[in-house]
């Protein structure tokens, strides 16, 4: 094990929890269209860099998770950044409430047992087939099984000692967990229209207890996100 390895590392960030009408045009749009969830969640932070930036949302640290009750009518937002947002560019009317803004300043320590929930889009890439010397990158397929997800989140588990990155080049998250402890559970797919014909984003809710192993990774793994899709409000994870 690295004896220089820190074993605290501290984890500060802004949470925003909008709750929105389900019914309301500008949240049903946001639920059929994830090109229009991710203009949503972006709007919050207009003016923090350049527009059009192709990294705005990465130089900004936003990440996203929702969840609806259909029953209810009932949109959940939570987005996650290093900056501050400003939610005056969503219609005061499709709030059933006023965003609701959390400070996070939080030190984990090697040892650390906590709950976690995250949405996430786990993929495998299957090989293009052609000769590896040409460097022909393989496409990138959706997992649709709850066990396929299962063993995707584990690949990205870290024992205690072990390095931040596999030989495979997958990169671990700080922690560690009982694999029969994760809930999985496979959510819709989510898609765009023209002119994002194609885009579709398989999810999974991930749900349950995480141990540190390695703050510092940890903390990064939080601040940047798991996964792909993170534009597309994958990645987050939320712990308690």
């Amino acid at each position: 094990m690295n004896s220089t390895r820190a074993t605290t590392a501290r984890f500060v960030t802004t949470h925003s929890v909008l709750t929105m009408d389900a019914r309301h045009p500008y949240v049903a749009k946001s639920l059929v269209d994830a090109q229009d969830m991710h203009r949503t969640v972006m709007s919050g932070f207009r003016g923090w860099v350049e527009d059009g930036a192709p990294t705005a949302r990465s130089q900004m640290g936003v990440l996203s998770t929702w969840s609806v009750d259909l029953k209810a009518a009932a949109l959940v937002l939570v987005v996650q950044s290093r900056v501050p947002a400003d939610w005056s560019a969503v219609p005061r009317d499709a709030l059933t409430d006023k965003p609701h803004t959390i400070t996070v300043d939080r030190t984990f320590r090697a040892g650390d047992v906590l709950g976690f929930r995250t949405v996430v889009n786990p993929t495998r890439t299957r090989p293009s087939g052609r000769p590896v010397s040409e460097k022909v990158r393989g496409s990138r397929v959706p997992h649709s099984n709850p066990e396929h997800v299962k063993k995707w989140f584990v690949g990205r588990l870290q024992a205690e000692g072990e390095p931040a990155v596999t030989e495979a080049g997958v990169v671990r998250i700080g922690a560690t967990a009982d694999p029969d402890g994760l809930a999985i559970r496979m959510l819709p797919t989510v898609s765009s229209p023209a002119p994002h014909k194609g885009l579709r984003v398989a999810r999974a809710e991930i749900r349950g207890t995480l141990t540190v192993t390695d703050p510092e990774v940890l903390v990064n793994t939080l601040s940047n996100g798991l996964g792909h899709a993170r534009a597309y409000s994958c990645g987050l994870i939320l712990t308690r």
